[in-house]
Parts: C-alpha cells; structure tokens; sequence
C-alpha cells in the first residue's frame, strides 16, 4: 500500500501546486523588489519545486570545446532495451577520440545526475552513457530485472560501443562493471574494455563501514523486501511491476540532513526576494535534479543490498553471474584505476582501492589509485576538483591505455 499511498498524496496535492506555479509566474515580473506580490510570488515558487518527479530531466549538453573548436552535441540512442538505453553524446564533425562508456549508478536517481562527469569528459573523450529506465515505466511482459540482468547490460553495452572502448563506473555500478570486465576477459571477449576506471564504489563493504553500510547490514534482507518493496500502481506501464520505489529511497536520503534541504529552499526564497534569479537558479537547477526519482527494480536492489552490502559476494569471490562465479583476476590486460574522495560518507576510504588486490593478474604499472583530499562523495565526480584535479588523472590514464 505504500506505493499507492503515495500516488494518493501526490494526485490530491497536485492541483496545489500547479495554482503555486501559474501564480508566481504571473506575478513576479510586475511587482517590484521587496512588495508583498514580490514575497508571495517567491512563496508560491518554493511551493511548486516541493515535488517529486519521475521522468528523466535533460542532459542539456549542447555543445563542447575541443581543443579550438566548438561542436555541437547530439544525443545517439545506440542500443535500447526495456529497462536502458545506450546513449551517445555524438559531437558532430570533431576528430575520433578514445570511447568511454560511462556508467551511471541506478540508485533511485537518473544518469543525468552524472551530467557534468559527461560534460567533462566530453572534451578528449567520445562518450557513452547507461540511460537507465524508471522501472514503473517498463510493462511486466519484460520480466525481472536482477543484479546478473544489469552485468549483462553492462557486456550488452560494452559491445555495442566495440573494441577498444574504455569504462568509467561511478558509485553504485563500480561492482557490476567490474564484474562485467571480468567475465569478458575470461572470455577473451574482443570488447573487453582497454581500461576501467572504478569510481567511489562499494567494491569491498567490509572496509571502514559508512552509516549507509552499517543501515545495509542493520536488517535481515527479508526486512527490506517486506517494508521497502512496493507494487506500482495504475495507471502507470509498469503497474504491479515489484520496485523499490526512488521517493522512498530519496526520503531516506534527504531524512539524514533535513536541516540542510530547509535552508536550501529558505535561500531559494530569499534570493528571489531580493531579486537574485542566478543565485536562486543554481539551488533550483540542484533541486529539479536531486527531486527527479527513478524507481529500481525489485530483484535488482535486493540482490545489491544482499549480495554487495550485506555478504560482500566480490571481495569473498563467490560471486556469481548466470551460475558463473565471477573471477577478477581474469582480467589481464584492462589498465585499472580507483578513485576515493577523502571525506566520503557514503562509500569510504579502502572500499574502491579493494579492487586492485582482486584484480592481481594486471601488472603493477597499468594500475594507478587516486585519493582526493578535500571532497565527499559528490566531489569525486562533479564540481572544481572533479575538473581540475582528479579529470586530469583520469584522461591522462585512458589515452596512455589506449595506445
């Protein structure tokens, strides 16, 4: 009934805010700074972005200097299948560049959460990404989803770019791109990646266990199937799809700094009171995406809560995929690099770096590990240092991989 309840709520406050929305744009330009028809159209567009939303914002990347020139950017769906798509950024008329598959977490947020990581590595890069689906969208006729459903979307993916590609895993993915390397190694695939860039990925729990590890390992996984699992309910495609639905999974989220998300939408009044529109748009921007929630397959997050935060199945190796115990030291000549930021509180120091000891069959000088001080998990691939400190490293690392 959670779902359903949730459904309720939504519809019932729904015309609210849309009156919220219509009002303040029909007020704001004609009153002046500081009147109360100033005041009231800033409350009423607070009002409005208090929802949540379930379709996938734009990339919004037009456009990308390479070297001297300027090229536009279009979006290329290479491969689509019922729960993602392989998109292309296609930078039309630039120069062939390395191909990296950018893998995005599906954690109850879209990939364009990692629209700037695209951006950036737009620049020297031709880049693809995992545009994961929202499962309520995906009708039942397509089956299960499971965590061996999303390796093999990973192979899927890895050859649709061809050989010679490379992979960049943020956060969640980290294991399953591993994992997916692995199997295409073992199989002497031909599109097995020339290198793999983990970042700040759960790889091994055990290390330095966050809060987030220890809530994982607080409950039997039966708990999460009872309490957390919903049905989606009518009318959407996917109605009585089992999903773990994304509002809870954000609620979660934003329950651990609630003080935080107040101030943020206090400032967001404040700025548009005093007339400040760009400083209030760069919260706003924040907020369309942080509010856009993707629900998750049922089988899909139980089976990474249990098998990746509960019994550690990778750094174990009793992992398995269709069967097939998955086996990192498989991979021999795919470069590995980690990367970890100092002051992650979802995925700590020592978890992602737990990948170069599993993979022992590559040679010492085709792995690299990079620790940036002074940034959270959100740093590692978005914001100044993830530009200008840790990009470089990256770049650096697939164009001498792939000579």
């Amino acid at each position: 009934m959670l779902y359903q309840a949730y459904q309720f709520q939504s519809d019932l406050i729904s015309p609210l805010r849309m009156a919220a929305q219509h009002l303040s744009a029909a007020l704001w330009l004609r009153e002046t700074e500081g009147s109360v028809m100033r005041k009231l159209a800033a409350a009423c567009d607070v009002v409005s972005r208090l929802r949540l939303t379930h379709t996938r914002p734009p990339y919004q990347i037009h456009g990308v200097a390479v070297g001297d020139g300027e090229y536009p950017v279009t979006e290329e769906a290479v491969l689509t299948l019922p729960f993602g798509t392989l998109l292309r950024f296609r930078k039309d008329g630039a120069e062939p560049q390395p191909k990296v598959l950018l893998v995005a977490p599906l954690s109850g947020h879209f990939a364009t959460l990692l629209r700037e990581t695209a951006r950036t590595l737009l620049q020297d890069h031709d880049v693809y990404i995992t545009d994961w689906h929202n499962a309520r969208d995906v009708p039942l006729r397509h089956g299960a989803f499971s965590l061996d459903d999303y390796i093999s979307y990973m192979i899927r993916f890895t050859e649709a770019v061809g050989p010679g590609s490379h992979m960049v895993a943020v956060c969640q993915p980290c294991v399953a791109a591993l994992a997916a390397t692995a199997i295409m190694a073992e199989d002497d695939n031909p599109a097995q990646p020339r290198s793999l860039t983990l970042m700040a990925g759960p790889v091994d729990c055990r290390v330095n266990p966050t809060e987030v590890n220890k809530l994982a390992t607080s409950k039997p996984i039966d708990w999460f199937e009872r309490n957390l699992i919903s049905h989606v309910p009518f009318p959407h495609a996917g109605m009585m799809r089992r999903v773990y639905p994304g509002f809870v999974q954000l609620t979660a989220f934003m329950s651990m700094n609630p003080e935080r998300h107040k101030q943020s939408f206090r400032h967001i009044y404040d700025h548009l009171l005093a007339g400040r529109t760009e400083e209030a748009g760069v919260i706003q921007a924040f907020y369309e995406e942080y509010l856009a929630v993707n629900d998750l397959p049922a089988e899909f997050y139980l089976e990474t809560v249990e098998k990746v935060f509960q019994t550690y199945d990778l750094p174990r190796g009793v992992l398995t995929w269709n069967g097939r115990t998955v086996n990192p030291a498989a991979i021999r000549r795919t470069a590995l690099m980690t990367v970890e930021g100092e002051r992650d509180d979802i995925c700590s120091v020592g978890q992602t770096v737990a990948a170069q000891d599993l993979c022992r069959s590559v040679r010492p000088y085709m792995k690299t590990h990079h620790v940036q001080t002074g940034v959270g998990h959100y740093g590692v691939f978005s914001g100044r240092r993830w530009n200008q400190q840790i990009y470089p490293r990256v770049r650096d690392m697939i164009h001498a991989s792939s000579d």
